[in-house]
């Protein structure tokens, strides 16, 4: 039974801790010197080590502090998220092996989400504001009637100190809590009190009463962040999806180049067996020398096939290698490995598949790029619900109380001969006759109004009310061309899969055809009635044949992984779980 390859949504380590990982996971696979892997080691290694999937593990996070923003009132910083595909495969001049068509590192898969802007007016900032202020200030004011001051020059020295708390709601109202105070000490000689203090403790609501109104509206942010959330878990797996499916092929890849390496070197036996029979065969004198010179030249033909060959195996390993770690293949560890691949391509040609229609049906729920799409229409949706409300006009509702207070010692300045005055006995005092005339509410204020705005035209919100309905139709009609393509895609994965089913049938028939061919056609040259010219193209033909059977068969196990990946059952056909 396959084991399941786990995957958790976690904070990465440090690099040189991802590199030491990543090292670690691998020496449980080597064995003298080589990587011996079956697909699932392979798997398991690429999801736990791969950088892509390794900076997709930070999104989580980004979008859990976008929310934490969208929490407090403040607009969203938005999310880039893009998805990678996997590198190509080692090129091959043979075109029987030649990757690509099932494959594609520019798949329709890839993705690329950004958070979308929401119009209308912005909510209440939703965390509570402390906002304190103290000041000193010397004013000296030249007066041109001293009448009214009863000095020709005022001087003042004024200490300001305050203290307010701010807090809004989603209702989209906001109440502030104010703490005033001023103590004033000035030469003016007409006044009661000098040096005085006064105080006020007041409390003021404002509520919008359309435009602005309602929870609904002012923690739409709110929600699409939670959204956003969502969605770097469905890139997070789109990439686990790209990634498994790249390491799916480059694995196969290598398999087929394993065995196209095999078929080269058989070859070139055969060569070198033709070759040693002619030069026998010229020393008793029953072929000519060019029989030889013909056998020698197929060798050397043979064994630059295979160099070839093994040149490609070499470049495969190192891409394998590469998508597979976070170290360097240049570095000496990584370099040194060898990867053998233990799974075979002996893929089921009788496996049943479900329907086209039921793997439509299939990726429709499971796939994670048509779920994304449709929690960016929901995001879009709540954002023109945002441009409708500020087609209304602004009616806010403002209530204030308030509670004044002041006192002070009576003025030593009073002008001689004026009038005798004393001040009401209230307001003689320090601090503490302020304070207990907030307490007492001995001087209240009290307000209560509403204010209307009506914009007249108003084409900016009209304009993004217009945009934002537009957009949201857009984004429904491309989820509705992408579930086209979905079916589309199916199709033709599926179209693909028969006919890799047809060559690897039509392959296998003709190597047992050109292998019966080569052996009557030796039996002929045994018996003096070919030349190593026709057994050669012989060989050819065979070798050719085999090389077609490698590429056919590794055709159809992509096309199958295609198939999947299609339906959005990739995961779940090779134990990969996300949690």
């Amino acid at each position: 039974m396959r084991r399941a390859i786990l995957l958790t949504l976690v904070a990465a380590f440090t690099a040189a801790a991802q590199t030491d990982r990543s090292e670690d996971s691998l020496k449980k696979f080597e064995r003298n010197g080589d990587l011996r892997l079956t697909l699932s080691d392979a798997l398991a290694i690429a999801l736990e080590n791969n950088l892509d999937i390794e900076i997709q593990r930070q999104n989580p996070g980004v979008a859990e502090q976008d929310l934490l923003r969208a929490r407090a009132g403040q607009l969203l910083r938005g999310l880039s998220l893009t998805t990678r595909e996997g590198p190509r495969s080692a090129t091959s001049v043979d075109a029987a092996l030649t990757p690509g068509g099932v494959f594609s590192a520019d798949s329709p898969l890839s993705i690329s989400i950004a958070s979308p802007v929401s119009t209308g007016k912005a909510p209440p900032t939703l965390d509570t504001q402390v906002t304190s202020s103290l000041r000193w200030s010397h004013l000296t004011a030249l007066q041109p009637n001293s009448f009214t001051t009863g000095t020709s020059s005022l001087v003042s020295d004024n200490t300001q100190g305050g203290l307010s708390l701010q807090q809004g709601f989603l209702s989209g109202g906001e109440v502030v809590l104010s703490f005033d105070n001023l103590r004033q000490s000035l030469n003016n000689r007409r006044y009661d009190l000098s040096p005085l203090i006064s105080a006020s403790l007041g409390l003021t609501f404002a509520q919008p009463l359309l435009r602005g109104f309602g929870v609904d509206l002012n923690s739409r942010f709110i929600r699409i962040a939670r959204n956003n959330r969502k969605v770097t878990d469905l890139v997070f797996e789109q990439q686990v999806i790209n990634t498994s499916a790249a390491v799916i092929r480059l694995y196969w890849d290598l398999v087929a180049y394993r065995e196209e390496t095999a078929v080269k070197r058989q070859a070139l036996e055969r060569s070198e067996k033709l070759l040693s029979d002619n030069q026998d065969k010229e020393s008793a004198g029953t072929v000519a020398e060019i029989e030889v010179v013909r056998a020698r030249a197929e060798v050397a033909r043979s064994r630059r096939d295979l160099l070839a060959a093994e040149a490609l195996v070499r470049q495969q390993e190192n891409i394998l290698k590469d998508y597979l770690t976070q170290g360097r293949v240049s570095d000496p560890r990584l370099r040194q490995l060898r990867v053998m691949p233990i799974d075979l391509l002996d893929p089921n040609l009788a496996e049943q598949l479900p329907s086209t229609g039921q793997l439509a049906g299939a990726a429709l729920q499971n796939r994670p790029d048509l779920a994304q799409a449709r929690l960016q229409i929901e995001n879009s949706r709540i954002g023109l619900k945002a441009a409708r409300n500020a087609l209304l006009p602004s009616v806010d509702l403002v209530a204030s109380v308030r509670n004044n207070a002041l006192a002070g010692d009576v003025n030593p300045l009073t002008i001689a001969g004026a009038p005798a005055h004393s001040p009401d006995a209230m307001l003689v005092g320090g601090y503490g006759s302020v304070l207990g005339q907030i307490v007492r509410r001995n001087f209240p204020d009290y307000s209560v109004g509403v204010q209307v705005n009506i914009p007249i035209q108003n084409r900016a919100a009209k304009a993004d009310e217009a945009r934002d309905r537009i957009a949201v139709h857009q984004q429904e009609l491309r989820l509705s061309q992408v579930e086209k393509q979905v079916h589309l895609e199916i199709e033709n994965a599926m179209i693909a899969l028969d006919q890799a089913r047809a060559a690897v049938e039509s392959a296998r028939s003709e190597k047992q055809f050109q292998e019966q061919a080569l052996a009557a056609e030796e039996d002929r040259l045994g018996v003096g009635a070919s030349t190593t010219f026709i057994v050669i193209q012989y060989q050819r033909d065979l070798a050719q044949a085999r090389s077609a059977e490698v590429g056919a068969l590794a055709s159809f196990v992509k096309a199958r992984a295609v198939v999947d990946r299609a339906a959005g059952l990739l995961l779940g056909r090779h134990n990969i779980q996300l949690r």
